[in-house]
């Protein structure tokens, strides 16, 4: 049964609604006829999402127990016992607590924040933010971004307010006032005479937001009428009271005409491409700012590509770049042998991006750069220079793995993750490999394996390929929570790859609205812990994956 045919028709909503909501008021207290909410459908589940009237406060008082980006600017995917309110003991011990879904979904894909006992969470498809109470799933209160939302969220007060900041597809900046939900305000992040989407996390640093950029053209660049390709990679600084543009910077110059022809004679255009589809990581010691790129869409390929990039976190200027992978040109059209899929003598055309961020970590001598890639490489750079200090390896890579989002790092491990889907290449190797950040050698891994007895198989499509681990993983106390395309989660004992826990998400739940809940492949930056509990979203509908709508709530068992 395929997953992606059971969604829900879409809803309309009045924007007057919609406003009303965002300060978490039903329509009984905003007065609007309720012949209305009902002909709308909104009845069925928003307000059914709602907490009772008296059960609506949200408590800033605590520390955010999680966050995509650390309140140093780092990405290390860490939490210690006493900020998740979890231990290495506790993860056997999980059982289900809640479910919520959301109709007109097929995508959990966003990181929330946790503090104290609310979760914000992001429901990308629906265009809406949720304040919900860790303990019951209930709603605080509700924020319609009226677009799709592709960003997680950064947190941290400002002039002692706390405050929400994420991106749209559109590449607007909000910032939300997290006790209420009511906007603060929203601005462009867009760089000049460039268009982009928001994907990674914009970060929070003193007075900055810095906001990663994803212009490419990969998609555009499969029609064989478009004239590939233009956009590319940009990170702009704004103002973190009042959005406005303190600095811009380019991955390449703007896109021009480059007297290329495409074999049915469409014009080219270039560069293009080299997209931060990644959150960014500030290093306040060193005033940089580290962003990691993806391919070129179109030539001539530029230095950026599949890169790591250092930047000066006061004016945006460029201090190094290194590249791991140079002429990696690769657009939708290479994945037909279309028009638009250029190659020449030195064209690689594998499409490695980086697809997570790049982690400060400090070994005992010194303090390393370290990310993954979507070849399967695991880099370790010097934070002054870019040089390389170790790298290693896992399988050939693939256009959507080996290292798809990301790795998660302790004070001792890199815990990184392999995708690499069945029939994209010869040596698959998915699963979860350690490497001691110090060195570089390899320390425990654990190779996945496909689990498709009949049962699961008619429920769960592309069951022999679709296994890998491909979502960012987690590091709590010591332990490491990551989970497949197959939807399975997995938790691991950190220092001798023991398995914890496993639990199959792919299946139907009750929920606590009462909208119709399944789980799918879990990618992205769906797993997060804090507040005692861990939250993982199921479902992630794209690149052929299995769709699903569910944000699940695990808690120990007493």
């Amino acid at each position: 049964m395929f997953f992606c045919s059971r969604l829900q028709a879409s809803f309309r909503f009045y924007l007057s609604l919609a406003a009303l909501l965002s300060l978490g008021l039903t329509a009984a207290q905003s007065g609007l006829a309720q012949e209305q909410v009902a002909e709308d459908g909104i009845e069925d589940w928003i307000l059914a999402s709602m907490c009772a009237a008296d059960n609506r406060s949200v408590d800033l008082s605590q520390a955010p127990s999680f966050t995509f980006t650390g309140a140093d600017g780092n990405n290390p995917r860490h939490l210690d016992a006493a900020q998740s309110g979890l231990t290495t003991a506790d993860m056997s011990k999980l059982k289900l607590a809640w479910a919520i879904a959301f109709p007109d979904t097929s995508s959990m894909r966003a990181a929330p924040v946790i503090v104290g006992s609310t979760i914000f969470y992001s429901a990308t498809d629906s265009g809406r933010v949720f304040a919900l109470d860790t303990n019951s799933g209930c709603a605080k209160w509700v924020y319609a971004a009226d677009t799709r939302l592709r960003s997680s969220m950064a947190y941290a007060a400002i002039d002692g307010v706390g405050t929400l900041v994420f991106g749209d597809q559109r590449g607007m900046i909000h910032t939300l006032n997290a006790e209420t939900g009511e906007v603060n305000w929203v601005a462009s992040g867009q760089a000049t005479d460039n268009q982009a989407m928001i994907t990674g996390t914009p970060v929070i640093s003193g007075d900055k937001i810095i906001v990663p950029l994803s212009g490419s053209g990969v998609v555009t660049g499969g029609n064989p009428n478009f004239e590939c390709c233009d956009n590319h990679g940009a990170v702009t600084a704004l103002n973190v009271r009042t959005g406005e543009k303190l600095w811009e910077y380019h991955t390449m110059p703007a896109a021009d005409y480059t007297g290329m022809v495409s074999s049915t004679g469409v014009k080219q255009r270039g560069p293009s491409g080299a997209p931060i589809w990644t959150t960014p990581t500030i290093d306040t010691q060193r005033g940089q700012v580290y962003v990691t790129t993806g391919e070129n869409t179109s030539h001539p390929t530029t230095g950026t590509s599949d890169s790591v990039i250092a930047l000066n976190l006061e004016t945006g200027e460029e201090n190094w770049v290194f590249q791991a992978l140079a002429n990696d040109m690769w657009n939708f059209s290479c994945s037909a042998a279309g028009p638009n899929c250029i190659i020449l003598a030195d064209t690689n055309s594998v499409d490695f991006d980086f697809g997570g961020p790049a982690i400060l970590v400090e070994t005992d001598d010194r303090e390393l750069l370290i990310a993954g890639q979507k070849s399967g490489d695991l880099w370790a750079l010097d934070p002054v220079t870019g040089a390389v200090v170790w790298n290693q390896r896992v399988g050939e890579g693939t256009a959507l793995g080996g290292n798809h989002w990301g790795i998660a790092t302790d004070s001792e491990r890199a815990f990184m993750t392999i995708n690499d889907p069945g029939n994209m290449a010869e040596n698959n190797q998915p699963g979860l490999y350690t490497y001691f950040v110090g060195t570089g050698e390899p320390s425990w891994s654990y190779e996945v394996q496909p689990e498709c007895n009949d049962e699961r198989s008619d429920r769960l499509r592309r069951c022999e390929s679709l296994y890998g681990f491909s979502a960012t993983p987690l590091s709590v106390d010591g332990a490491v929570i990551t989970a497949g395309l197959d939807g399975r989660l997995f938790i691991f004992n950190s220092d001798t790859g023991e398995q914890l826990f496993q639990y199959d998400t792919v299946v139907d739940f009750e929920t606590v609205n009462a909208v119709e809940g399944y789980g799918g492949s879990i990618d992205s930056h769906s797993i997060a812990a804090g507040s005692g509990m861990v939250f993982v979203g199921s479902g992630y509908g794209s690149f052929s994956q299995v769709s699903g709508n569910v944000l699940l709530a695990f808690k120990p068992s007493e």
